[in-house]
């Protein structure tokens, strides 16, 4: 049960926006702008980094839907999101993309705990300053949303079924208050 009065049966942070929406646009507008928006980093693995910091922040819902929106992109590769997020490391993504989620989870911890090593290993693997910045942006912002979700104990639907509809409608529709949404 969320500690706040917001509908009971709308998960999530779609529950947090409706309670307060004008402080909802502007969370979902850097969402889309993040997740949605021109980079030279793929739909899927923008949405890949938002679910692995929100993993490492244990933020179920976040994590869960986040998944199945980097799943849906990913299409027929769907199941490198389980491969990073149960171990990154051995897992099928490139070496860049470890580096620049390597860097993603640092950030996840405190900005201050990404090295200039860390920046030369991303380098090293193709990373350029646009991908940098953009991961590091999506994890400062994926922690607020986390800590915002879990702050005010949100409902989490435990579906998986309920995911992959919300995967499928993010990837699809991208990021729309709740209101405006079909």
């Amino acid at each position: 049960m969320a500690h706040i009065q917001v509908p009971e049966d709308v998960p999530g942070i779609r529950s947090l926006v409706m309670f307060r929406p004008e402080t909802g646009k502007p969370l979902y507008d850097l969402a889309q702008v993040l997740l949605r928006g021109e980079s030279p980093l793929t739909q899927a693995e923008r949405e890949l980094i938002a679910a692995y910091v929100s993993n490492r922040n244990e933020t179920m819902f976040c994590m869960m839907s986040h998944a199945a929106a980097s799943r849906h992109l990913y299409g027929n590769d769907k199941n490198i999101v389980d491969d990073v997020l149960k171990d990154l490391q051995h897992s099928q993504v490139s070496d860049k993309l470890k580096a620049l989620l390597n860097i993603a989870g640092k950030v996840q911890i405190l900005g201050k705990e990404v090295t200039e090593e860390d920046i030369a290993d991303a380098r090293k693997q193709g990373a350029n300053d646009r991908e940098i910045h953009d991961t590091v942006l999506i994890a400062a912002a994926f922690s607020m949303y986390n800590r915002y979700v879990d702050g005010l104990a949100s409902f989490t639907p435990t579906d998986e079924k309920e995911y992959e509809a919300m995967g499928k409608r993010m990837a699809e529709n991208g990021y729309v208050l709740p209101n405006n949404q079909k």
